[in-house]
């Protein structure tokens, strides 16, 4: 197995398909709806995302958020993209594949969120199974993991759903909404995705 990085030409505008949804890198033209989907799901997102900057919502923490996007995907250190619904191309929430490991790991961990109107709706299982697809197919990843708190249901039952494995409990895992929380682990390997044994590096 080769222990290869990603080229750096990845288009900026790069849309991945799926199922009546796409992703897509987050741009300055997304500010306003991006802004408006943030701040409407507050209450909704607080118990399950790191504390918020005082700016976040802000054009200026945009931008900043736009430029570490960026040079993160530049980097191969992680790719960051909002989820849109096809019909009408709605905002509906944002997904990370993060953390990258090459080398021997070939890794990545999973994040995501969704706006509270469209929660609930199957919206975010299409788009994670995109992100898959995306992590193992053009990314070239072996394994892609992810953590949730023991309390949410939805998140843990996104999870199962689409394959992954409970792996582990790790304690005071993550500092979420100001306090260090535990963690259920979940993994899926690209051979549990794809339904065959990974091809030769």
């Amino acid at each position: 197995m080769s222990f290869f990085t990603l080229s750096r030409r990845k288009p900026a505008e790069q849309v991945i398909p799926g199922e009546g949804v796409y992703l897509r890198p987050a741009m300055n033209r997304d500010f306003e709806c991006w802004r408006d989907l943030r701040a409407d799901s507050r209450a909704f997102l607080k118990p399950w995302e790191p504390r918020w900057p005082a700016d976040d919502l802000s054009r200026a923490g945009f931008r900043r958020r736009l430029l570490r996007q960026d040079r993160d995907r530049q980097d191969d250190q992680a790719y960051s993209f909002l989820l849109f619904r096809e019909q009408d191309h709605a905002l509906l929430g944002g997904l990370t594949l993060g953390n990258i490991r090459r080398g021997v790991a070939q890794c990545a961990t999973l994040g995501y969120w969704m706006g509270e109107a469209f929660a609930g709706q199957g919206y975010m299982s299409k788009g994670v199974h995109a992100a898959l697809r995306h992590a193992f197919t053009d990314l070239r990843l072996h394994r892609v993991e992810a953590a949730c708190a023991p309390h949410n249901e939805r998140s843990r039952r996104l999870l199962e759903r689409l394959g992954f494995q409970h792996e582990g409990f790790a304690r005071a895992y993550l500092l979420i909404d100001s306090a260090w929380q535990d963690h259920l682990l979940f993994g899926l390997l690209e051979s549990d995705f794809l339904g065959s044994a990974p091809p030769d590096r």
